[in-house]
């Protein structure tokens, strides 16, 4: 749960959207706000064992890694 003003600027939003995009990336739950907090922390998944699906991006990283070299 990560909890911040939307409308004031931010000195630190390029760690705010680090933060999403690491959650996006390893399938974790993020909630911005309350009524989503209150959804997640009531979720009948909350009291059971959940098997979380988590992408594999190796090969997307090594593509990477060859476009960038000279």
């Amino acid at each position: 749960i990560f909890f911040w003003d939307p409308l004031e600027a931010q000195p630190h939003d390029p760690d705010v959207k680090a933060l999403l995009r690491i959650a996006v990336l390893y399938d974790i739950p993020v909630a911005t706000n309350r009524s989503t907090a209150d959804f997640l922390l009531t979720s009948p998944l909350m009291e059971e064992e959940y098997e979380r699906m988590v992408i594999d991006f190796s090969k997307r990283m090594d593509r990477v890694k060859k476009i960038k070299q000279p």
